[in-house]
């Protein structure tokens, strides 16, 4: 089915960030944000709340480099468009790495037009990190630029925040993800209901709420491939019968316990 009109202002709104990032145009990037917006990348770091906080994160990580988004689905719901995407980055010493990662951008309407409140990248720092270096001596050079730059703008207590990345679910969280995933693929309701409870919410499509046994069902014959662990949740690319699209899979602060399940899909074409 076609997108609706909110649906459309919403992708033209967030299209806008990667056309900022192009030019360079750091007033028109920070422009996109609204007055207390959040953002947090990579997923699990420190988040930056406020146009202040968001203009320094530009300066470290946007302002040095090249970046490139090549899209490869956009997914809409509610207020929330959804990127499955790759990112190369050409750092300033001319080494350049590509990171699978998801971007979630949760809008609200303004005087001036929809805005961003809250950017979630989702993407795996050890996994950039270790591309980076293998790119050699140029690699090793960004990696020794970016700490200084980091505590200049950020301050010793953002560059730790950053660290922060490095913690979170990690490999075991994908595990039990995957034997989610394959337990529902294969309409094993025990095997679902061995990693599920009642207290865990799960939306397919995102905004709306279905029990275990029809997530079971609808899941059915699922396939996944993009796997990323950030912070607390593991978000995936996935394929529900013919629809393309991305769950994002959220674990409990304190246990290895699935708390939310929320599947965006693509259930129509997007002319994207």
């Amino acid at each position: 089915m076609p997108l609706d009109r909110t649906a459309e202002d919403l992708l033209a709104a967030v299209r806008e960030s990667p056309r900022a990032v192009a030019a360079h145009d750091k007033n028109a990037w920070v422009g996109l944000f609204a007055e207390t917006a959040a953002v947090h990348d990579p997923y699990g770091s420190r988040e930056h709340i406020g146009a202040d906080a968001i203009s320094r994160f530009y300066n470290v990580f946007i302002a040095p480099n090249s970046i490139a988004f090549s899209v490869d689905c956009d997914l809409v719901a509610g207020h929330t468009v959804v990127r499955d995407l790759h990112i190369e980055t050409t750092m300033s010493t001319g080494a350049t790495v590509t990171v699978p990662m998801h971007l979630r951008y949760d809008l609200v309407a303004t005087d001036d037009g929809w805005r961003i409140a809250r950017l979630a990248a989702h993407w795996e720092l050890a996994v950039m990190v270790a591309r980076l270096l293998r790119t050699g001596p140029s690699g090793l050079l960004a990696g020794a630029k970016l700490g200084p730059q980091l505590v200049a703008e950020l301050g010793v207590g953002g560059a730790v925040g950053m660290m922060r990345a490095l913690r979170g679910v990690g490999g075991a969280g994908k595990r039990i993800v995957r034997r989610l995933f394959s337990a529902a693929a294969a309409g094993d309701s025990a095997g679902v209901l061995a990693l599920l409870d009642e207290r865990t919410v799960v939306e397919l499509p995102a905004g709306h709420r279905v029990s275990l046994s029809e997530f079971t069902d609808r899941a059915r014959e699922m396939r996944w491939d993009k796997m990323i662990a950030a912070g607390r949740t593991v978000s995936v690319s996935v394929w529900v019968g013919a629809s393309p699209g991305v769950a994002f899979v959220d674990f409990a602060p304190d246990a290895a316990r699935i708390a939310r399940v929320t599947v965006f899909l693509d259930e129509g074409p997007s002319g994207t």
